[in-house]
């Protein structure tokens, strides 16, 4: 298989497209065929060996993708080749044809979302669920600002939360950004890089918000 691989610690230029054997599974382990790859901003602390990440070399980043199940070993049980999944994790990287993955880092992706979609899901969302209720406890009828609502998480946190109920106020730095949030149904949205930008968000929320 094809397959991203870093052997030394730098810039992108270290991520080397080499031809890798094919993951096999053993016991309790799923094949997952990728057919699309999340890209974080995390992979590129543990490709430069920055912010506290520095694991063994070799190695393949990636940690989000989607495709199908290709094979599985003894003892799985809920997934069968040829299901649409995605994961969260891997013991291989996902930035390959292939990955290796426990049952718990496999998730059955629905059938109206691409592989593209669900390539987006894990890191995006399960950051911003924590953020919002893990951590945050927000509830249904606060007010959440959502500083930045235009990158992964921040779509993702503007969705869980008018999903639950609350009160959503997001900012965002470009035309682009504006119109993402349009279509996304926000209505309380500011840009955060004019002169007056914050004074204008400040005079919004009034008393403030609770998240």
């Amino acid at each position: 298989m094809k397959a991203i691989v870093v052997h030394e610690f730098g810039g992108p230029e270290v991520l080397k497209p080499e031809t890798r054997p094919d993951p096999t599974p053993g016991p309790g382990e799923i094949v997952v065929r990728l057919r699309a790859a999340g890209v974080n901003p995390v992979e590129t602390y543990q490709r430069s060996g920055s912010q506290g990440y520095r694991g063994s070399l070799p190695f393949t980043p990636g940690a989000d993708g989607a495709g199908e199940v290709e094979s599985t070993g003894s003892g799985v049980d809920g997934f069968s080749p040829g299901d649409r999944v995605y994961v969260g994790g891997s013991s291989t990287g996902t930035y390959a044809e292939r990955c290796l993955c426990t049952p718990e880092q496999v998730h059955h992706l629905p059938d109206q979302l691409s592989f593209e979609e669900g390539a987006c899901l894990w890191i995006n969302y399960g950051t911003a669920y924590r953020a919002l209720f893990q951590r945050g406890a927000g509830r249904a009828g606060e007010r959440v600002l959502i500083h930045g609502a235009t990158g992964g998480v921040g779509v993702a946190a503007v969705q869980w939360a008018r999903y639950a109920g609350l009160d959503a106020i997001g900012t965002y730095g470009s035309a682009e950004g504006e119109s993402l949030l349009q279509r996304l149904g926000l209505e309380q949205r500011y840009d955060h890089t004019g002169s007056g930008s914050i004074d204008a968000l400040r005079e919004a929320v009034g008393d403030g918000v609770d998240r």
